[in-house]
């Protein structure tokens, strides 16, 4: 499976939450399976840290590679994609990650339950 995080599932998935399921923790930590942090979220997270909102190791960033994780980076499909969506969610971040899963197939891991409006696949944890 190919999945997509968002960015409280990455979050907890890199400091071993109890937050996140034992059923994503066990998809996540799958070889088989390769999984996607997008550079949207990455954004989102930097944000959130330069409003003092959130507190990110230095190097945590740069580290994701290492870690396994797959950086999804933000093309024009996924813009295309992203303006043909319908207004379910107001989160700017949130509705570029459904783009991105739905234009790349990929399984998007949330809690966010506004996302399972979208006909996108989503793995709720």
């Amino acid at each position: 499976m190919k999945y997509l995080l968002d960015s409280h599932t990455l979050l907890w998935a890199t400091s071993q939450s109890q937050l996140l399921s034992e059923t994503a923790r066990r998809e996540i930590a799958a070889p088989q399976n390769i999984i996607f942090v997008s550079l949207v979220s990455l954004w989102e997270l930097r944000l959130k840290e330069s409003l003092g909102k959130l507190k990110i190791l230095p190097d945590f960033y740069r580290q994701l590679p290492e870690m396994g994780y797959e950086l999804l980076p933000l093309s024009l499909a996924h813009i295309e994609t992203f303006g043909n969506l319908p207004w379910h969610h107001k989160d700017p971040f949130d509705r570029m990650l459904v783009a991105q899963a739905m234009t790349e197939q990929l399984t998007l891991m949330t809690r966010d339950a506004a996302l399972l409006q979208y006909e996108v696949s989503v793995m709720k944890i």
